[in-house]
């Protein structure tokens, strides 16, 4: 058996229980994912995509943590929490990805019970994350655009690292629940779960018992995450599109709008991939088990990939800095 990726092994601890506790039912030692069902024979192909959107992940975010370091002029809010979601996209690549291409090139399959339902746990808590950082970067494109005076009065350093530790508090404590109860159902049946990743619901599914709790809450945590961070998202920017749109000069407002751009791009690639994977999954019961597989894998692989470079592209104060860096030029 090969190793399971260290990040996956980092949370071990937490859902590792005695053996005396452990008598009024059974778990697995181990889990075994499959991959993508129905394509094993097209594994080593699909994981070129795969590891390329993971290594522009990888290089984009920390080129974005780079240059916010270096820059001084950049360490403002709407940079630091770029910065937040830099470093969330990260882990969550890296929580899923080195296990999926261990399976893709060298058919390493099991992975150990706790370090199933600690990656189980490290994906929804930093979906969770990357959802709440958009609500503190909508909360600062509010400020700026529709308060601009109070802004740096509003939105100082110990309030943006207040709001941070928030949300990962919130994502962590709401998260937490799900591979608890997880680690209570007994596994009777098998210890085949058809995916590339420990998912929720893949896991449950696989349990012999009366799991509608945990159906249920996993829901839970989709609408009080999900969506009221979609609703906050949303009366931000109503608010700010009607400041813009008040504005007397259609350049001025060009301008204002350039500085959400950025924002608004993430966002979608965050959310939609999100619905469509949601949607899928609760309704599309005649849809190919692998196609659900493979949606799964691009919601959560597409926006750790594109938000460095939709923000590379549109911030014009990281794109020039990452000109100056490639042309060897001085500041």
């Amino acid at each position: 058996m090969k190793e399971t990726p260290f990040c996956l092994r980092i949370g071990h601890l937490i859902f590792s229980m005695s053996d005396s506790n452990m008598t009024d039912f059974t778990n697995p030692t181990t889990f075994i994912l499959l991959g993508i069902p129905g394509l094993e024979a097209a594994h080593v192909w699909i994981s070129i995509p795969f590891c390329t959107m993971y290594s522009i992940a990888l290089l984009g975010n920390f080129i974005i943590l780079f240059i916010v370091k270096r820059e001084t002029s950049l360490h403002v809010p709407m940079y630091y929490f770029l910065c937040m979601l830099s470093v969330s996209d990260l882990i969550l690549s890296t929580a899923i990805l080195p296990k999926t291409l261990s399976i893709f090139w060298f058919h390493s399959r099991e992975i150990d019970f706790g370090a199933c339902l600690t990656q189980l746990y490290f994906i929804h808590t930093f979906l969770s994350i990357e959802s709440g950082i958009f609500v503190a970067m909508a909360l600062d494109r509010y400020v700026a655009i529709c308060d601009p005076l109070r802004h740096s009065t509003v939105l100082t350093n110990p309030v943006v690292a207040k709001i941070g530790l928030a949300v990962v508090l919130r994502s962590g404590l709401l998260v937490l629940p799900m591979p608890m109860l997880a680690r209570q159902w007994p596994y009777c049946r098998t210890n085949i779960i058809p995916h590339t990743h420990c998912e929720h619901m893949a896991v449950v599914k696989l349990a012999c018992a009366d799991t509608r709790i945990s159906s249920y809450y996993g829901l839970s945590v989709v609408f009080l995450v999900t969506g009221l961070d979609s609703i906050f998202i949303t009366a931000s920017y109503t608010q700010i599109l009607r400041a813009i749109f008040s504005l007397p000069r259609k350049d001025a407002r060009l301008k204002t709008f350039g500085t959400c751009g950025s924002h608004l791009c993430a966002i979608l690639a965050f959310y939609i991939p999100a619905l469509f994977s949601f949607l899928t999954y609760r309704f599309g019961h005649s849809v190919a088990l692998h196609f659900h597989v493979l949606i799964a894998n691009a919601y959560l692989l597409m926006p750790p990939m594109l938000n460095p470079i939709i923000y590379g592209v549109k911030t014009r104060q990281i794109r020039d800095r990452l000109l100056q860096i490639s042309t060897h030029k001085g500041p």
